[in-house]
């Protein structure tokens, strides 16, 4: 099943990817995902009954309408890989971005890419701070989360098991007058100073573990 149309927000696309927000044409498939303990298990509240997830279904486009800002279906093509985005967490820490795939999609940087796009889409709507939970052992997300730039700001525990808290955090940067920027396009697209194909810190790192990339919100 392909991407519908979404009623609320738009669809962020990447060099692969693209990314929807959730409507009740992909309930199916966001049914299948929560109830999968591989998928699921290690979210907040583990796998979802079909009731359960109809129940987070209404409340993510309700949010959509709401913030302008939500879950997304994670597609490549025809293919449906999980859900990532944003959600209100319910321990009062503000807005979090989630993800969870199928295991069989993972290994391949899905999660990361697809992480990446909902941190920016949030942070371009004027979300000035989002941030994530993953526990301290789940070494899958910990490293996307890392890499998507996002740092460590604090950690509790929970149910005996240690909880790291990240947050990005949007600072608004101005140019200083008659200051030539630090970097600037150059023909083919790459920034001056940095050698063409060259790329971000850690870029193209695998974030496949025992665990799997899953954050805990």
């Amino acid at each position: 099943m392909g991407p519908s149309p979404p009623a609320f927000g738009r669809i962020v696309r990447t060099a692969r990817l693209v990314l929807t927000p959730v409507g009740w044409p992909d309930l199916a498939e966001m049914v299948a995902l929560k109830s999968d303990p591989g998928a699921f298990g290690l979210m907040l509240g583990g796998v979802r009954s079909r009731a359960q997830a109809t129940d987070e279904m209404a409340a993510d486009i309700a949010f959509w309408a709401r913030r302008r800002v939500g879950i997304f279906t994670i597609r490549e093509g025809a293919t449906f890989h999980g859900m990532t985005g944003l959600h209100e967490r319910p321990d009062g820490r503000g807005l979090g971005l989630r993800f969870a795939l199928w295991p069989r999609s993972r290994g391949r940087g899905i999660a990361r890419e697809a992480a990446a796009a909902a941190l920016r889409f949030a942070h371009d709507q004027g979300e000035r701070r989002v941030v994530a939970v993953a526990r301290a052992d789940n070494f899958g997300s910990r490293t996307i989360l890392g890499g998507i730039g996002m740092t460590v700001c604090d950690a509790f525990e929970r149910a005996g098991l240690e909880m790291v808290v990240y947050e990005s955090v949007r600072r608004e940067q101005r140019q200083p007058e008659g200051r030539r920027p630090e970097a600037r396009m150059i023909e083919g697209g790459q920034p001056e100073g940095r050698p063409a194909g060259s790329g971000p810190p850690d870029e193209g790192r695998r974030e496949g573990s025992s665990r799997g990339p899953q954050d805990e919100p």
